[in-house]
């Protein structure tokens, strides 16, 4: 084989390439779009909204433009070993089996399902179907293939058809020549059978020899119908097996996977849905492991069920109902999870980063963290300062000044004398995010005002400003919110809360908590609460539900 040849066979790794957004800055709406392909510029754009707009016209022009796939491009897929459809073996799974590349070049989009960055690829047709968000957008044309001819010796196949000129029928080829006519005036000694071609005139010799006749045709069969095996089922990055048995048990998991790619269409998450497509893949994937053996498909049908209570814990709080369903609503202040754990953060923040002593320092910095958690800088009036139960307020806030935990774009008594139509701007430096330290909180704007106003709500409560509450009650009532169980008991599955870092959140000693608990019982807080082995047990109140954040 030449060199030439060599050249041709030779294949070139498929091409790929990723159109992204990213944030621009931490508490900035505008998105930063970017484009691997050389030459193409990042723009900054104003919302996500806008941005994904662009991006996927940025990806359509580069494909409406851009080569189309190439038949002799090697996976771009398979050059990455498969790795972004291939689930990685566990300690306890088998080794993956190697993936087969295979079928026509491609052209595919993979779209991350948030709209956060869109990769296209060139790769084989059997890559493109696995990805599950994949879109094939061009096919390669299947490669050139040349008819066989037989090589003569004076020349190829295609010189003596060029040669021959353009058949009887507009340029068609010929007719294959019949190999057992004789040629016209053959020379003495040549072999007596050689090529005749159907326009010229059989010679002479023709005659003494008797060509036998073509046998009649027989009668066309009626074209079998082909054998197609049903479409095979995929659930959970695994593909069902054909020979599955019992059938039953195969139509099961065929069914469940296309019920839970339809569910991750749906435009609002239904969590009481998904719980019962979780308990049947759990039942489905015990059943396959009792057929197989299959290590990995009991392991997958334990991580179902731990899904389906965890689905349906999330859609009892968010409907407001007891865990067993038949209990009064709660309208919680905080439905999520996610606020809930957000919550429990700035508290335990606040406990090791606060600059003074005492209770009344403790709610102070923690009120303002709340303010200005986010970016490190907010507004505050002077009401905000003298609704909290402090002695001394301006004097506290002064000592925040000094110490250098807190600025203050004027003075102290211009802060107290705010209004809220010209508030005081206030900062915490040790919140100001910065290029190598993001901060230390991770919700975005929308969550801190949920957080602060929860937090306004729990100090300011009713019963416990009609009390006269100190700033130490106030710290009490927010641990016990943080601490309790989805059925109102305290601690975690209402084993109770330690008493020595209760006592140490709400800055008192542990002698001073047991007449701090009796004042929070007789406001109505706590219910059944009593103190023993170090552990506080009890329950919250019906009443102040609604404040609660339950111990996931």
């Amino acid at each position: 084989m030449g060199m030439e040849t060599q050249a041709t066979n030779e294949r070139v790794t498929g091409r790929t390439w990723t159109v992204r957004l990213d944030p621009a800055g931490r508490g900035r709406a505008d998105v930063r779009l970017s484009c691997s392909r050389p030459g193409c510029a990042a723009q900054t754009l104003p919302s996500a909204a806008v941005g994904r707009t662009a991006a996927v016209e940025h990806l359509k022009a580069h494909l409406r433009t851009g080569p189309a796939p190439r038949p002799e491009a090697y996976c771009a897929c398979r050059a990455a070993e498969c790795h972004t459809h291939i689930r990685p073996t566990g300690p306890r799974e088998r080794p993956a089996a190697p993936w087969r590349c295979g079928g026509a070049v491609v052209l595919a989009v993979v779209a991350d399902r948030e709209g956060r960055w869109w990769q296209v690829m060139e790769c084989c047709s059997r890559c493109a179907a696995a990805h599950p968000t994949a879109k094939v957008v061009a096919t390669a044309p299947p490669p050139a293939r040349t008819a066989p001819g037989r090589q003569a010796p004076d020349g190829s196949a295609e010189d003596r058809q060029a040669a021959a000129g353009p058949g009887p029928r507009g340029g068609r080829p010929a007719p294959a020549a019949d190999p057992f006519q004789v040629t016209e005036g053959a020379a003495p000694g040549a072999p007596a059978f050689a090529p005749h071609f159907s326009h010229s005139a059989p010679g002479p010799a023709a005659a003494a020899y008797d060509v036998p006749s073509q046998r009649p045709a027989r009668a066309a069969r009626p074209p079998r119908p082909a054998r197609r095996r049903p479409p095979r089922g995929r659930i959970a990055q695994r593909f069902v097996p054909h020979d599955l048995r019992p059938v039953s048990l195969r139509d099961e998991l065929t069914e469940l996977g296309e019920l839970f790619r339809a569910y991750q269409q749906r435009d609002e998450p239904d969590l009481a849905l998904l719980a019962e497509l979780h308990d049947r893949k759990a039942e489905a994937f015990h059943a396959w492991y009792e057929v197989t053996l299959d290590t990995g498909l009991r392991l997958d049908a334990q991580r179902a069920e731990q899904a389906a209570d965890a689905a349906r814990l999330q859609h009892l709080h968010r409907s407001g109902q007891a865990p067993d369903g038949d209990g009064p609503a709660v309208a919680r202040l905080l439905t999520a999870q996610a606020q809930w754990d957000h919550a429990r953060a700035v508290l335990a923040y606040v406990a090791v980063h606060v600059p003074l002593p005492g209770p009344e320092a403790r709610l102070l910095t923690l009120m303002l963290t709340l303010r200005t958690a986010q970016s490190g800088v907010g507004n505050l009036v002077g009401q905000d300062i003298r609704g909290l139960p402090l002695p001394e307020p301006e004097h506290l806030v002064g000592q925040l000044v000094e110490c250098g935990w807190l600025e203050l774009s004027g003075t102290v008594e211009e802060l107290m004398d705010s209004r809220p139509e010209s508030p005081t701007r206030i900062s915490v430096p040790s919140l100001i995010p910065t290029d190598d330290d993001p901060g230390p909180f991770t919700f975005g704007r929308k969550m801190r005002p949920r957080l602060s106003g929860w937090a306004q709500r729990v100090v300011g409560e009713k019963k416990l400003r009609k009390t006269k509450s100190g700033a130490d009650a106030r710290l009490l009532a927010l641990a016990l919110a943080t601490q309790v169980s989805v059925d109102a008991q305290l601690g975690p599955e209402g084993e109770g809360i330690d008493l020595d870092p209760l006592a140490t959140w709400c800055a008192v000693t542990p002698d001073e908590l047991p007449a701090l608990v009796d004042r929070m019982t007789a406001t109505g807080w706590l219910e059944e609460a009593e103190i023993s082995d170090g552990l506080l047990t009890g329950s919250l109140s019906e009443r102040v539900l609604p404040f609660s954040c339950p111990l996931m």
